[in-house]
């Protein structure tokens, strides 16, 4: 491994804006630009990353997801595709 070529990869805490989920995990993403920390259950800083959606806003994983529908097309592709 080249020294000096590759990012730091370092503990970061991702934190959900639309659901105020917050997770700890380590990243490249937290650089000398982003200057939030947030202190975590251990009492320690870490860097702070918002993001606009996660595990706990997505609807694929909250149950809400829907599939829309539009002339029927889902039905007649399981038609014609039933074995």
């Amino acid at each position: 491994m080249k020294a000096g070529i590759h990012p730091e990869y370092r503990e970061v805490v991702f934190q959900d804006v639309t659901s105020d989920f917050q997770f700890l995990t380590r990243s490249t993403l937290a650089d000398s630009k982003n200057k939030e920390t947030v202190k975590w259950e251990d009492g320690n800083e870490y860097p702070l990353i918002k993001i606009d959606i996660s595990s706990a806003s997505h609807p694929f994983y909250t149950g809400k997801h829907k599939i829309m529908d539009t002339g029927g097309r889902v039905d007649k592709f399981r038609k014609r595709y039933a074995k």
